[in-house]
C-alpha cells in the first residue's frame, strides 16, 4: 500500500505558516486590551512590590452601595529593628484622580497623622492586628469599616457589636445633656478599635467591609495601599506582597456610580450613528452622478461605529449584571474598534492624497506614507 502524501507541498506550507505567525501580534494585542477590563469584581496579586503607595480602586457609590475586601495574603520583608509602617486608606474623593493628601512629598505618610479627614487601616503584623482610625464624620458623612469572619457578608447591613456598658465608662462626659447614651457610645466608636487578624508565617489574611447606609454617604471612594518607611531604610530593600480581592456593588448593578447610565448610553448613540449611515447612504444614491468611491468608503465608517458601540453595550450590560465581562464579546468589540479606527484614518489619508478627486492612482510615495503611518495608527 502506497504511503499517503502529505497534503500540500513545503513551499505551500511556507506561505500559510507565515500567515499564521503575522496573526499572532494581532491575537497578543486583543489579549492585553481584554485583560484591563476585568469588571468591578477585581483581583489583584502583588510580588515583592517596592512602591509607597498603590492605588487599589475608585468607585462611586449610590445609597445602599457596598464595598468587600478580601485580604487573602498580605506578606513583608521587614527588615530587623527598622521603623516600618503598612496599612490602608480609604478616601472620600471629588474625582477620580489621585486624593490630594498623596500629592505631598514622597516621604509623607497618611498613615502615621493623627487628624486627617481619612479612614486608615494600620496593620500590626507582630501583634497579628489591625488598628482601624476613623475621622469624626464617619457614621454620618463617611460608612463605617466593618470586620467580619464570616465569607458571605454581601449586601449585609451589619453593626460591629458594642457593650453599651463597657464603652460607656471609657467615653468621657460631654457638655451637651441633651445627647442620648447611644449617641455617646458610638462617637468613642468611630475613634480608633482594634482588630485580630489571622496571621500564617508572617502572611496575614483578614476581611472588611462598608456599607453605604445613608444619602450623605453617597460619593466616590478611593482605597489605597500605604507602605511608610524611617529615614533610614531605603524603598527598594523593602519589599511586600499583597493578595487582594474587592468586589464593590451598587443596590441594581456592579457598575460605578457615574457608569450605570451607559449601557442605554452606548444604545442609543449606536441607532443615532446607523441612521445617520442609513441617510448617507440615501443620499449617495440619489446623486449617483456627484459619487465617488471615497464617498462610500464614508459611508461604511457609522456602521462600523454603531456595531462597535452595540458590543460596547453588551459588554457593559454583563458588568452590570455580573460584575465582570464576557471575554467572547469584549474581544468581539475590540475588534470592532480596531476596525473602525483603521477604517477612519484610511479614509482620512485618502482624503489627504486626493484620491478619487484629484487622482485615481496612488503614486510610490502616497503608498510610502500609508505603510509607515498605518501601522503607527494601530500601535
Amino acid at each position: 500500500m502506497a504511503a499517503l502524501a502529505p497534503v500540500g507541498s513545503p513551499a505551500s506550507r511556507g506561505p500559510r505558516l507565515a500567515a499564521g505567525l503575522r496573526l499572532l501580534p494581532m491575537l497578543g494585542l486583543l489579549q492585553l486590551l481584554a485583560e484591563p477590563g476585568l469588571g468591578r469584581v477585581h483581583h489583584l496579586a502583588l510580588k515583592d512590590d517596592v512602591r509607597h503607595k498603590v492605588h487599589l480602586n475608585t468607585f462611586g457609590f449610590f445609597k445602599d452601595g457596598y464595598m468587600v475586601v478580601n485580604v487573602s495574603s498580605l506578606s513583608l520583608n521587614e527588615p530587623e529593628d527598622k521603623d516600618v509602617t503598612i496599612g490602608f486608606s480609604l478616601d472620600r474623593t471629588k474625582n477620580d484622580g489621585f486624593s490630594s493628601y498623596l500629592d505631598e512629598d514622597v516621604n509623607y505618610c497618611i498613615l502615621k497623622k493623627q487628624s486627617v479627614s481619612v479612614t486608615l487601616l494600620i496593620l500590626d503584623i507582630s501583634r497579628s492586628e489591625v488598628r482601624v482610625k476613623s475621622p469624626p464624620e464617619a457614621g454620618t458623612q463617611l460608612p463605617k469599616i466593618i470586620f467580619s469572619r464570616d465569607e458571605k457578608v454581601l449586601g449585609q447591613s451589619q453593626e460591629p457589636n458594642v457593650n453599651p456598658a463597657s464603652a460607656g465608662n471609657q467615653t468621657q462626659k460631654t457638655q451637651d445633656g441633651g445627647k442620648s447614651k447611644r449617641s455617646t457610645v458610638d462617637s468613642k466608636a468611630m475613634g480608633e478599635k482594634s482588630f485580630s487578624v489571622h496571621n500564617n508565617g508572617g502572611a496575614v489574611s483578614f476581611q472588611f467591609f462598608f456599607n453605604i447606609s445613608t444619602d450623605d454617604q453617597e460619593g466616590l471612594y478611593s482605597l489605597y495601599f500605604h507602605k511608610c518607611l524611617g529615614k533610614e531604610l531605603p524603598s527598594d530593600k523593602f519589599t511586600f506582597s499583597l493578595d487582594i480581592e474587592i468586589t464593590e456593588k451598587n443596590p441594581d448593578s456592579y457598575l460605578s456610580a457615574g457608569e450605570i447610565p451607559l449601557p442605554k448610553l452606548y444604545i442609543s448613540m449606536a441607532f443615532f450613528f446607523f441612521l445617520s449611515g442609513t441617510i448617507w447612504i440615501h443620499i449617495l444614491r440619489k446623486r449617483r452622478n456627484d459619487v465617488f468611491k471615497i464617498h462610500w468608503l464614508m459611508a461604511a465608517l457609522p456602521f462600523t461605529k454603531s456595531l462597535s458601540l452595540v458590543f460596547h453595550a453588551i459588554d457593559y450590560h454583563y458588568i452590570s449584571s455580573q460584575g465582570f465581562p464576557i471575554e467572547g464579546w469584549a474581544v468581539v468589540y475590540y475588534i470592532t474598534h480596531l476596525l473602525k479606527g483603521a477604517l477612519l484614518f484610511i479614509t482620512i489619508a485618502l482624503i489627504g492624497t486626493g484620491w478619487a478627486f484629484i487622482k485615481h492612482i496612488l503614486s510610490d510615495k502616497d503608498k510610502k506614507i500609508f505603510m509607515i503611518v498605518i501601522p503607527l495608527q494601530v500601535l
